[in-house]
């Protein structure tokens, strides 16, 4: 038998490799702002064209490369920051497995331009799929520029695989905040189709929240420290009050890296244990500094999940140090053993007793008497006349004939034509609905029983209401006594622009809309003034994620995500009105049976299912 396992060529191996490094646009975003970092980078630069899939450009200030180095640098497994084994134990570095750029230049048009400090020439370098095209001395500034251009164009599987240019952008986004929080002593810039997103200075960690999130940020942040021998804690946590739907907020950094970590969320849970509402998670933004040798951050190729050696004791100090801030700064109630001095018995006034207070009456005050006796004040009651009191009851004894009863006339109950269609029965009477585990609304039918999730139910009306409101234009607004002012990050205020239209038409009026926040006068007849800033932060959540790209399905993204947020949920409890309401209103809509997430909204029970439990 021929032999049949054989050497793969370079360019494939580089594109399978590139298949665990370059998962999208944004992880060659993330890759190359490292490379900027460890270049010892002060002012980076980021560009970025339709989602990532036609131009990343990272441009830096840092020492730049020479021009061996720059060929070498798209070798598979070339680095300048490993140089034995060991070394992987003790990192202090980014890029650092020597795979990255070699990945990127197989599955793309890449070029880079560099010049090192005080040589008068860079290189200007071009490679297509691994192929080195151009190499030639250019005229450049100090440092490096990279250009990714038609990403995966070898590969079009792969490319049909990526989401929207708005989902791949806002991955780009999550990575950018990341890399710029985990450095903030390094200036960034981020530029968008031709339109700067971010232009971030040099600062602490707090003014670097502040300038990603809005400057309304800095009245949430509780601060947190922690010094031990085994771990350096710092950074902050957002208010309990402040806690949001979306778990977008959470941020954890290990050595000015950008880490994910369910172990240690957990200890920031258990710190916020009995603060949040329910459905609600917090924010946190918490900087660890521990021991390079005590911490693997090589098990997977995105260096996001790491690996400590004593996780039992970093879990304790971090639940304690929350806790602590948040006892400290009176989040969180505490018991106060330092009781204020100044509100002891003066030292005076110690062992005296307590004067009894003189209370003075008028003796000779009496509410009743006809006029004021000479020598009483002059506001004492007098007694009003009585004469004439006969007229009030004039005619109380006169007779007064009434109408008989065929005289009056009753008011017939108007009974509507039936709501359903042939597919669907309708209840056999009123008052023949009864909530199950306030959950689902159970009523009969002519041939057994429904048993409806009053949850589903009530999204599908939603749901069909608001696409009508949007298709009619018929929306009903209620506007509010004062404008409600809601602060959001510029990245959100960008979505919330791209999608006003679909909002006004669904009854959102807006006054104003800035950078950073957004005035609204009118609101959708359902949706109360507590709930818009929750319904708005669920509306960012989801465009966040999926945002579509024609008007009709962004337009129904919206009509789902408000119909969730609004619907009646499990556990509420509905008196006979709602369930009958509820239940005519559903088997109304057009599809009945499924909710708009296409999950079953009733079961049905005939009469024959029923007698066969008890056969």
């Amino acid at each position: 038998m021929a032999d049949i396992i054989r050497l793969l060529p370079d360019h494939v191996a580089n594109q399978i490799a590139a298949g665990e490094v370059v998962q999208r646009p944004a992880s060659v975003v993330k890759e190359l702002l490292e490379n900027a970092i460890d270049a010892g980078s002060t002012e980076i630069k980021l560009i970025v064209k339709n989602g990532g899939k036609t131009l990343i450009q990272v441009v830096d200030n840092g020492t730049g490369m020479s021009e061996t180095d720059v060929r070498l640098s798209f070798e598979r497994h070339a680095t300048s920051k490993i140089q034995k084994a060991e070394d992987l134990f003790n990192l202090s570095t980014k890029g650092f497995r020597g795979e990255a750029l070699a990945s990127i230049a197989a599955i793309a048009h890449v070029e880079t331009m560099t010049k090192m400090a005080g040589q008068e020439v860079g290189v200007h370098l071009k490679i297509e799929g691994s192929k080195v095209v151009m190499q030639e001395v250019a005229v450049v500034p100090k440092g490096t520029s990279m250009l990714v251009k038609n990403l995966f164009f070898n590969i079009p599987a792969r490319r049909n695989f990526l989401k929207s240019d708005q989902v791949e952008f806002r991955h780009i986004t999550d990575e950018f905040h990341r890399v710029a929080l985990a450095h903030p002593n390094i200036a960034f810039q981020f530029h968008n189709n031709g339109g700067e997103l971010y232009n971030l200075p040099p600062a602490d960690f707090k003014k670097r929240i502040v300038h990603i999130f809005g400057r309304k940020t800095a009245d949430k942040l509780v601060p947190i420290t922690e010094d031990t021998q085994v771990l350096k804690l710092g950074g902050y946590v957002v208010k309990p009050e402040f806690a949001k739907k979306s778990r977008g907020e959470q941020f954890f950094f290990a050595n000015h890296r950008f880490i994910k970590s369910p172990y240690l969320h957990h200890a920031v849970l258990g710190a916020f244990d009995g603060l949040l509402r329910q459905g609600v998670h917090p924010g946190y933004f918490i900087n660890l500094e521990v021991d390079p040798a005590s911490i693997d951050i090589n098990i997977h190729p995105t260096k996001t999940e790491v690996k400590f050696d004593d996780e039992h004791t970093l879990y304790a100090i971090l639940k304690s140090a929350v806790k602590h801030s948040l006892g400290q700064f009176n989040i969180a109630p505490v018991l106060d053993f330092d009781a204020d001095r100044n509100l002891d018995t003066p030292y005076d006034q110690q062992n005296k007793a307590a004067p009894f207070p003189r209370v003075e009456v008028d003796r000779a005050f009496n509410p009743f008497q006809e006029k004021a006796a000479p020598g009483n004040r002059p506001g004492a009651y007098q007694k009003a006349p009585t004469t004439g009191w006969e007229e009030l009851y004039g005619g109380a004894g006169a007779k007064r004939s009434l109408p008989s009863v065929d005289q009056v006339s009753f008011e017939t109950e108007v009974v509507n034509s039936s709501i359903f269609d042939g597919n669907a029965e309708a209840p056999q009477e009123q008052g023949t609905t009864f909530q199950l585990k306030k959950k689902y609304v159970v009523t009969t039918i002519k041939s057994g029983m429904v048993i409806i999730n009053q949850s589903r139910a009530h999204q599908r009306v939603l749901y069909e209401r608001f696409l009508g409101n949007m298709t009619l234009q018929g929306a009903v607004s209620q506007q509010l006594l004062f404008p409600l002012c809601l602060s959001f990050t510029p990245s959100e205020i960008k979505i919330l622009i791209e999608i006003r239209e679909s909002l006004t038409a669904v009854g959102f009026i807006f006054d104003d809309i800035q950078k950073e926040t957004v005035e609204i006068k009118g609101v959708p007849v359902l949706v109360s003034e507590s709930e818009v800033q929750m319904v708005m932060e669920q509306l960012i959540a989801d465009f966040q994620m999926e945002i579509p790209g024609n008007s009709f399905s962004q337009g129904d993204m919206l009509a789902k995500t408000l119909a969730k947020a609004l619907s009646v949920k499990t556990g509420e409890t509905l008196d006979e009105a709602s369930q009958t309401n509820l239940v005519n209103d559903l088997f109304a809509c057009k599809e009945p049976a499924l909710s708009p997430f296409n999950k079953a909204i009733y079961v049905t029970l005939t009469e024959n299912d029923i007698e066969r439990k008890f056969i």
